[in-house]
């Protein structure tokens, strides 16, 4: 099957991602999924939430966002509705449980680390491309911190990445861009690590069902897509990867 955009059923949109995109924050990446695209920065403050004080462990937490540009419609800014949408909150938890799973925590002290995702461009996967690209400027920045001696030691486990899958007019697919997303009859969101262990499966039924067989189709594509996007995810930070992981 070729897909409305040239792609294979089996095949990812084009990854980019650029590091050190933004000046000010420990880590920052310009990432980009087909038209799909976020900046994504870390920022470590020095301090934990009250029920971690003198536990000597830091924590984790993810921001989320879509600019009001992003979409074909104008997006209303949270805070000019006054409360967060019920989406963003469930995508920035999303966000933070994957990432902490990647990351030592005892190891940074009383810190807690910042993830801030802003989408500038929608086109499905936004929370597949915020894990992916927030583990490249998380790696980033607790490399420049631990050789700044601000963490006692490189606290990233492993490498982390997410992308999407699913049933849509009757074929399983990889990496599903918008158009496809909103049609289909199977959605399915999958993080790995680099030790091909789950942090998180995320698998829905849009108005139809799907049979064993097709859940594990789909979690093969997947895995076949997530080690692709560690490769990429390798590639973009030459240079930095040291031994540690």
């Amino acid at each position: 099957m070729m897909r409305l955009d040239g792609r294979n059923k089996d095949e990812l949109r084009r990854i980019n991602i650029t590091r050190n995109f933004l000046a000010h924050p420990d880590g920052s990446v310009l990432m980009e999924m087909g038209k799909t695209k976020l900046i994504i920065t870390i920022m470590v403050e020095n301090k934990v939430p009250i029920w971690l004080k003198n536990s000597g462990n830091g924590w984790l937490t993810a921001e989320y966002s879509m600019l009001p540009g992003s979409t074909n419609q104008r997006k209303q800014r949270d805070v000019t509705r006054g409360k967060l949408d019920g989406r963003s909150s469930e995508i920035q938890r999303l966000i933070g449980r994957s990432l902490r799973s990647c990351i030592d925590l005892t190891k940074i002290g009383e810190r807690t680390i910042w993830v801030d995702v802003d989408v500038i461009q929608a086109d499905g996967g936004t929370r597949c491309a915020a894990i992916t690209g927030g583990f490249v400027a998380l790696y980033e920045a607790c490399k420049k911190l631990t050789e700044n001696g601000q963490f006692k030691e490189f606290p990233i486990k492993n490498f982390l990445a997410a992308v999407s899958v699913g049933k849509v007019d009757g074929e399983l697919l990889l990496d599903l861009n918008y158009q496809e997303d909103s049609r289909a009859e199977v959605d399915m969101n999958v993080i790995m690590n680099s030790n091909k262990e789950f942090t998180e499966i995320q698998s829905t039924g849009e108005g139809s069902t799907y049979t064993e067989e097709e859940f594990l189709e789909l979690l093969k594509l997947a895995k076949s897509g997530i080690y692709e996007i560690i490769y990429d995810q390798m590639e973009a930070l030459d240079g930095i990867i040291g031994d540690e992981i």
